[in-house]
């Protein structure tokens, strides 16, 4: 079969099993998982969940604000500040009384352990509108998520006013902190969408898996390079309250697994670039190796339209253009029609979602991946700037 009829075969069928998707598996770019447990530091410049070494588990979920002013707004901050800041300390809850509910579902024990969560708090652009008088106060790089031609967008599963992730090592951890929450913001947020997602174990070591088999986020930026690639700050036509907060970009990408299985290994190996077993690079002996692309103009080695050439070209004008990932696999089960939903909840943080995640996204439209991928939903949130201290809240500084 043609490449061309191949593709709208591949197209055709998803469309027969009602499937929706996220973004192109972007550039590869995973913070190290996390090997023990204990507990993460809330408050700081910059909020936990972006640099913290990757959890086992996540949540990411996106709401919409419901609150009726900006009193309430306000009020809602101050309530996910609060059980943030409880959650991730931990600890024994006092009772409230024999007639009242209890103070915690339970779901973690009588001593609800902080373990290593981290909540994670941003804003999405149409929070921005006229509601709470805060349009003059978006951060300036803000936008709604685009479609990118690739995509297979399912307008439910996309956008928010507000997303929240959610990570540890532990599932109960993150689900008892999302009933939480939700309990105690019910009457000002709504769940829009919401994917859990797993990291899967390193086999037989180095970098996580991904549900196509290949390893997924080998490289990552330099800790000497955030505060030009991850970490907003002062000036740059960015509002002031912005300094310290960073762009979020989310994005629920589905894996067309069945398709994908019956591909030989060598032509996946040259759809990304990389061997599976050893998560090499075509030119090279280990994961960790990197990519000569000048010794190998033509592509021979390395296809030109492979992932990683595709995604990062290493040059100097797109160095600019990395950005901190920090993904999950995810599984739903199966759709309507039985086919497996199973994918990539890819999650990167930026300074700059249009010189960073839209010129690598755009780099790799139409690379040969798209024929068994297929983004469904996302969207784009500004995360807030950090909690300072006790005397703090998400909010303080955008709310002025």
């Amino acid at each position: 079969m043609s490449d061309v009829g191949r593709r709208s075969f591949l197209r055709g069928a998803l469309a027969g099993a009602g499937a929706a998707a996220v973004t192109a598996v972007a550039v590869t770019e995973t913070p190290a998982s996390a090997t023990t447990s204990g507990p993460v530091p809330f408050h700081g410049d910059h909020q936990a969940g972006i640099t913290t070494a990757q959890q086992k588990q996540a949540i990411f979920a996106s709401f919409d604000v419901i609150a009726a002013n900006k009193g309430e707004l306000a009020e809602l901050f101050k309530t996910l500040t609060e059980r943030a800041r409880l959650l991730t300390a931990g600890g024994a809850l006092p009772p409230l009384g024999i007639t009242a509910p209890p103070a915690d579902s339970g779901v973690l024990g009588p001593d609800m352990p902080g373990d290593d969560l981290t909540v994670t708090i941003g804003v999405g652009a149409s929070l921005f509108d006229t509601r709470y008088g805060l349009t003059d106060r978006k951060p300036a790089r803000l936008t709604a998520m685009k479609e990118f031609p690739n995509d297979s967008l399912d307008e439910s599963l996309c956008h928010g006013d507000l997303s929240l992730q959610l990570c540890a090592s532990e599932t109960d951890v993150v689900l008892h902190a999302l009933r939480d929450i939700a309990r105690h913001t019910r009457g000002a947020m709504q769940l829009r969408w919401r994917v859990d997602g797993f990291q899967s174990p390193p086999r037989p070591s180095g970098t996580q898996r991904n549900l196509m088999g290949f390893k997924d986020g080998i490289v990552q930026p330099a800790q000497s390079d955030h505060d030009k690639l991850v970490w907003v700050r002062n000036g740059n036509g960015e509002p002031a309250w912005t300094a310290g907060g960073s762009y979020q970009v989310l994005r629920q990408i589905r894996m067309l697994v069945e398709f994908w299985d019956r591909v030989p290994v060598g032509e996946q190996e040259n759809m990304f670039g990389r061997r599976r077993d050893s998560g090499a690079p075509l030119d090279g002996n280990r994961e960790t190796d990197t990519p000569d692309y000048a010794a190998d103009p033509t592509g021979t080695a390395i296809p030109l339209t492979s992932h990683i050439r595709r995604a990062n070209p290493r040059t100097a004008e797109t160095a600019a253009s990395q950005f901190l990932r920090r993904g999950y696999n995810y599984d739903k089960g199966t759709d309507a029609v039985g086919d497996l939903d199973m994918g990539l909840l890819f999650c990167c943080y930026q300074q700059d979602i249009a010189r960073q995640f839209e010129a690598v996204q755009t780099r790799l439209a139409d690379e040969p991946l798209v024929d068994y991928i297929r983004p469904v939903g996302g969207g784009y949130f500004f995360v807030l700037p950090g909690v300072r201290d006790g005397n703090d809240h998400f909010g303080r500084s955008l709310l002025g």
